[in-house]
């Protein structure tokens, strides 16, 4: 995970200034900007660390709040807050306390700050070496509970649509994909197919996810040729087992 800070505070000053050459003596790459959604947004590389340093009031600020807590929650961005505890308090009615990693408090010690940042850092880079896994499906339940299993081992991203599978894929590189089989509007084996069409896909191994074990379904499952077949009835333990197995087998 890369070194690289978005500081954003209301105006500029005196602390503001101590924060970025404490960071950058620290070998960080700081992004400074004022609170304002214009300005945030044509920033095209965001950092995946954000300060957000509540001066002048911005812990009152819903507009730009709200930007921040979509673009932190879309991208999957780390949140750190600094601020007083009345500001903090305030901002908490904006900003979801699940998404920022610590809260500081004003008058704001650096050392502090580069401290949380370091270990973030090497959570994200530890993180990143994890396999990521797409798991296709329409089932918002099946979705959340394939996450909820695999996450602790690997890095997880979701689709509930065979399209919205296949607009990921084209920004986005995976290890494995679990693909639901039976999907309405666009089938898992159309999904498929249309993964195995793209030069930029046709190589990622495909588990396909089916409800039926009936003969006639297992082989129609089988005769397009994924790495394998998992059962949504399968004990949890036995999902695991069959990822694990894939993965070591690829080493």
């Amino acid at each position: 995970m890369e070194k690289r800070v978005l500081l954003v505070g209301k105006t500029t000053g005196f602390m503001m200034n101590a924060i970025i050459n404490g960071l950058k003596k620290e070998n960080y790459e700081v992004l400074e900007t004022v609170a304002d959604v214009n300005q945030i947004g044509r920033i095209t590389d965001l950092p995946r660390l954000v300060v957000l340093y509540l001066d002048a009031d911005l812990a009152s600020e819903t507009e730009v709040l709200v930007y921040i807590k979509d673009i932190v929650m879309e991208k999957e961005l780390s949140l750190f807050v600094a601020g007083t505890d009345d500001e903090i308090e305030e901002v908490l009615k904006t900003l979801p306390e699940s998404i920022i990693r610590d809260k500081l408090l004003r008058p704001l010690n650096v050392k502090d700050l580069v401290a949380d940042l370091d270990a973030e850092v090497e959570r994200g880079t530890a993180a990143e070496a994890r396999k990521k896994i797409l798991i296709v499906d329409d089932d918002p339940t099946m979705l959340r509970m394939i996450k909820s299993l695999l996450e602790k081992e690997y890095r997880v991203y979701m689709a509930n649509s065979g399209m919205n599978a296949i607009t990921f894929l084209a920004a986005n590189k995976v290890d494995l994909i679990l693909l639901d089989y039976e999907m309405p509007v666009i089938t898992g084996a159309k999904v498929l197919e249309m993964i195995r069409s793209e030069v930029a896909t046709h190589d990622i191994p495909v588990m396909f996810l089916t409800s039926k074990n009936d003969r006639e379904s297992v082989m129609q499952v089988v005769s397009l040729k994924p790495e394998r077949y998992l059962l949504k009835t399968m004990p949890p333990e036995e999902w695991l087992k069959n990822i694990r197995e894939f993965f070591a087998g690829r080493q």
